[in-house]
């Protein structure tokens, strides 16, 4: 009873409201002038009135504390939607890499399979913004060239650009989430918002706002997830678990520097399961139910959501294009409009074929009229991705004719496991051919080359075939286009014919080593090959529906051919890419880009970020190492500069802020591939928030006053910097000269000729 009692205090009427004393006889009269109205009103109605518009105002007063991060999120994403979409068509050319993204946008509207290194949301995105502006997928995005009337160009930038306008409401909610000051919230989002390469980049039809807009998401669901910590396993817990795995689902599906966030949420819930482990009061079935939850939301959701994005790219892009090559022949065969359906089943003698590397990434076995430099100096073999008519080989009879038994059925000589054939290429009339001479690349094994003709070669001309599998038929002893994997072993040497991921020299046109693998490793995927294209006109057509894919072998397929087209994008010592840029030259914005051509009579956009900005954000990372070092330290001798909850909450946005700035900027310097500044544009984000949570920190047990200035200082500057910046994301008309004082840096090529 007596916690009954606590549980129910007795309630206290009270009154909002005390009417002042009744005026007996009293009145006093107030003229009131208005619309269609006019009249006096005695003192008790005065009072009466000044009730009601207390009450209203009252009510006007909770509802703008209630509601004070809903209105300031609207009325920053209505500004950031203003400076986003302002001239957003002044320019109607094809900038940057409008020319890769909206030329894949196309092929979505026309159904034709493409090939790109980058997963496809992104992607599908922006053909979803051509088919909402009815473009039909005709134009051919040429960098530089002018919009046809046909083409929305507009609405698909304006798209574009709503995803990189969500970026400044993200911004103040998830800085409300850290617990940071009202005015440090609003210098967040003021900082994304005003930061002129976040303004550039958002205004085309690239990638770069949707990734920035999905690695933001994540940050702000996560931190939401962490104030939930409290509420495990409630409704909302759930909701912003999942939620968190839904957004890097999509992050990493638009580009894989989403693994990146994976990598930051990663950390935190390893480290968060860890402190939860130490946690004696805890139930282990309740631990393993954390467990349980975070392999669900933040694991199988993720995969589920990336694995969905490639059943979509494959179920919209059905008919053959230009990127069939990556893929396998099986994949091929169902594409609307391939050849590859129409592939005679049985390959035979006479068969003119095209040979594809099995492993993923591997290419079609390829020559041309052009000679090795150095080794035998004889026709270079590679492989090849893109369809050529170098690619085809004719199935001749062997040296010396070692197949004696091979039957023949109406005239025809089916190939079979064991025969011995040679292959003969169609172009150049080369037999396939190997000699004990290293590899051009790989010395380990012996040179493939073109050698002789049809009456000049030797025994090294001929391979027998090693049917290792069929994918669709259980007899392993018929070679059949697409399905059958075999091996090529040369009957002299008995080394077998294998091919790799290693990229020739100039002289070899940047295709793919092929050489003869004389360590005999039959379990090996780089020495395994299938028929694709199949040319036989003594052979009947195929069944219907007799070539098929699974799907999981096809998504393997893929992401392991933009794995591999993605570390081929290295630089060329032989060019200068006056657009690519070092990691070193990010973080204090050393170096811009120039997005188009830099004539006096277009528009000129060049992607710099605002130098107040990224200089504060960086300075503030440098700031924060320090004075994590100096608590730590303070901490180890038992002196505690801050209260528990002050100093949990520091340690923990600050950690969480400096790890998704280093986890998302620290790769590009091991990666071989050539990098960009925008590059460095999910790692800026998190820096950003680095600045006002140090300056709310430092000035937190300074008076209001002191505060009101460093913030208003740090506004001023922000602002102002971005107006003066502008131009460099609306578009710059004229002589570039014109614009010369905005050069504040001498390694920023404003005004340099090329």
């Amino acid at each position: 009873m007596e916690n009954l009692k606590r549980r129910h205090p007795p309630q206290q009427k009270i009154s909002s409201y005390s009417p002042p004393p009744p005026y007996s006889d009293i009145y006093e009269s107030v003229s009131l002038n208005g619309d269609n109205c006019s009249g006096t009103y005695s003192t008790k109605e005065k009072s009466h009135r000044i009730y009601k518009d207390s009450q209203f105002s009252s009510r006007a007063l909770y509802f703008l504390r209630e509601y004070k991060h809903t209105i300031i999120a609207i009325t920053l994403t209505a500004i950031s939607l203003w400076t986003r979409f302002r001239k957003i068509d002044v320019s109607d050319i094809v900038v940057w890499d409008e020319a890769h993204f909206g030329k894949f946008g196309s092929f979505y509207l026309k159904n034709e399979f493409y090939f790109d290194v980058h997963p496809p949301l992104g992607k599908m995105l922006v053909g979803l913004s051509g088919y909402l502006a009815g473009y039909n997928g005709s134009f051919g995005f040429d960098s530089g060239k002018h919009y046809p009337p046909e083409v929305n160009f507009k609405f698909m930038r304006l798209f574009n650009a709503t995803w990189g306008a969500l970026l400044v409401p993200l911004a103040y909610l998830t800085a409300t989430q850290f617990k940071m000051s009202q005015k440090a919230s609003l210098l967040a989002a003021t900082m994304v918002l005003a930061d002129t390469a976040y303004l550039c980049i958002s205004r085309f039809i690239l990638l770069d706002s949707m990734l920035l807009f999905f690695t933001c998401l994540s940050l702000f669901t996560l931190s939401v997830f962490h104030n939930l910590q409290d509420q495990s396993f409630s409704k909302s817990w759930w909701l912003w678990l999942v939620l968190t795995g839904l957004s890097l689902g999509c992050v990493l599906s638009v580009k894989w520097v989403g693994l990146f966030a994976v990598a930051l949420v990663g950390l935190y819930t390893a480290e968060d399961l860890w402190e939860k482990l130490g946690d004696v009061q805890m139930p282990k079935k309740k631990y393993m139910g954390h467990w349980i939850a975070r392999i669900i939301c933040l694991i199988v959701i993720p995969a589920i959501v990336y694995l969905a994005s490639f059943k979509v790219h494959f179920a919209i892009l059905r008919k053959s294009g230009p990127g069939d090559g990556q893929m396998s022949s099986l994949f091929q065969a169902q594409l609307e409009g391939n050849s590859l359906s129409k592939n005679p089943l049985e390959v035979a003698f006479g068969s003119n074929v095209t040979i594809k590397n099995v492993a993923y990434g591997g290419g079609l076995l390829h020559s041309h009229p052009h000679l090795y430099p150095s080794g035998s100096t004889q026709q270079q073999i590679t492989c090849y991705h893109h369809k050529d008519p170098n690619n085809e080989w004719g199935i001749a009879e062997p040296r010396y004719e070692e197949n004696q038994d091979v039957p023949e059925v109406d005239g025809i000589r089916y190939l079979k496991d064991g025969d011995v054939v040679r292959l003969v290429h169609l172009a150049t009339g080369r037999n396939l051919h190997t000699h004990p001479i290293a590899a051009p690349i790989t010395s380990s094994h012996w040179e493939v080359s073109g050698y002789g003709n049809a009456s000049m070669g030797d025994i090294q001309d001929n391979w027998k075939i090693e049917i290792v599998k069929d994918l669709t038929h259980n007899d392993k002893n018929h070679l059949r286009s697409l399905s059958t994997r075999f091996r090529l072993r040369n009957v002299q040497l008995g080394c077998l014919l294998g091919s790799h991921n290693t990229i020739l020299p100039q002289w070899g046109y940047k295709q793919y080593e092929v050489y003869c693998d004389k360590r005999n490793q039959t379990d090996n995927d780089k020495t395994l090959w299938n028929i694709e294209e199949h040319k036989n006109e003594k052979l009947p057509k195929p069944p219907k529906n007799t070539y098929k894919s699974k799907f999981l072998d096809d998504f393997i397929q893929l992401n392991v051919a933009m794995w591999t087209s993605n570390n081929a994008l290295i630089p060329d010592p032989d060019k200068e890419d006056i657009l690519a840029s070092t990691p070193l030259q990010w973080p204090f914005v050393s170096i811009g880009l120039r997005m188009c051509g830099w004539g006096d009579k277009q528009f000129k956009f060049y992607l710099l970020g605002n130098p107040i900005v990224w200089w504060l954000s960086s300075g503030s990372l440098v700031a924060f190492s320090l004075l994590y070092s100096f608590y730590s330290i303070r901490a180890q001798r038992q002196i505690n500069d801050m209260k528990p909850e002050k100093s949990e909450n520091f340690f923990y946005v600050g950690k969480t802020l400096f790890l998704g700035w280093f986890l998302h900027y620290a790769p590009f310097f091991i990666m071989g591939r050539v990098t960009y500044l925008h590059h460095y544009f999910p790692s800026l984000y998190f820096s950003i928030f680095m600045a006002p949570f140090l300056l709310d920190h430092l000035t937190a047990k300074a008076s209001a006053r002191t505060q009101n200035l460093v913030f208003g200082a740090v506004f001023t500057a922000v602002i102002g910097t971005f107006i003066y910046f502008a131009p460099f994301a609306y578009g710059m008309m004229g002589p570039i000269s014109s614009y010369a004082g905005r050069r504040w840096l001498t390694k920023w090529n404003l005004l340099d000729t090329f």
